[in-house]
């Protein structure tokens, strides 16, 4: 698996396939085997005749995993992805994201709208202004003895997906911590690349509400995936052919 040095930091990447280059940032407690890999977004990126790129963000994957909250602060995650670009040569790139991912994207398409063509946001709504939902009751459960201590549902499916993608708890908690962003509405109707939010219809409690964020921002497209949650959506066809679709008809 290759794998680059940046921030003093192993960032482990993927690259395959020909064409416009896209790149692709998972969600957190996620890795870029399980939001991309196996939900099979590689294989209809590349069908669709892309270069597809995808890195496991620090703390996460095969990437290195430091437990100091100041490692994960928004300007050093984001600054790993155009780190990469910048390894591969590539000036400019589409983006897709989910969840952290698709926070790391909007920063992207705020500050950094030079190097990303579009954006393709999965899993995000007005918390991008608000905040994340459930932030202190996600770093409680993953600072648990066990799974079965927590209480809060939404928190615990967060505890036992970490659990599944056998992640480092401590950097997982460091990264919740240190990762704390938000956007104003006049920083969103600033943005001027061309962008599509994806929201599961049942992802109130993470990425609140969605279709009012993307009359913010200029131009936004947004899709709605019906019966669809913050776990469930990333691999939803109608995600799939929507950004194919909208990558189609990017200018």
């Amino acid at each position: 698996m290759p794998s680059f040095q940046h921030d003093n930091l192993e960032i482990a990447y993927l690259d395959e396939g020909e064409g416009e280059p896209i790149v692709l940032v998972h969600g957190f407690a996620s890795n870029k085997e399980i939001n991309w890999v196996l939900p099979s977004w590689t294989v209809a990126l590349k069908h669709a005749g892309r270069r597809v790129i995808a890195l496991d963000n620090r703390g996460h994957g095969h990437s290195s995993k430091p437990h100091e909250a100041s490692a994960y602060t928004m300007p050093l995650m984001a600054g790993d992805t155009l780190a990469l670009l910048d390894h591969l040569k590539i000036g400019r790139a589409d983006y897709l994201g989910y969840s952290m991912g698709g926070r790391i994207g909007m920063y992207l398409a705020l500050n950094h709208p030079d190097r990303i063509r579009s954006a393709s946001l999965g899993g995000i709504g007005a918390s991008i202004i608000s905040g994340p939902g459930r932030r202190e009751q996600i770093i409680a459960a993953l600072s648990a003895k066990t799974a079965a201590d927590v209480t809060d549902p939404v928190a615990k499916q967060f505890r036992v997906f970490a659990e599944q993608t056998k992640s480092d708890l401590k950097a997982l908690i460091a990264c919740m911590d240190g990762l704390r962003v938000q956007f104003s509405e006049e920083e969103l109707r600033r943005i001027r690349i061309p962008m599509l939010i994806v929201r599961g219809a049942d992802d109130g409690d993470i990425a609140g509400p969605g279709a009012e964020i993307t009359r913010v921002i200029p131009g936004c497209e947004y899709i709605e995936l019906p019966r669809r949650n913050h776990m469930t959506a990333v691999g939803d066809r109608a995600f799939k052919e929507g950004v194919t679709a909208f990558l189609e008809k990017r200018p």
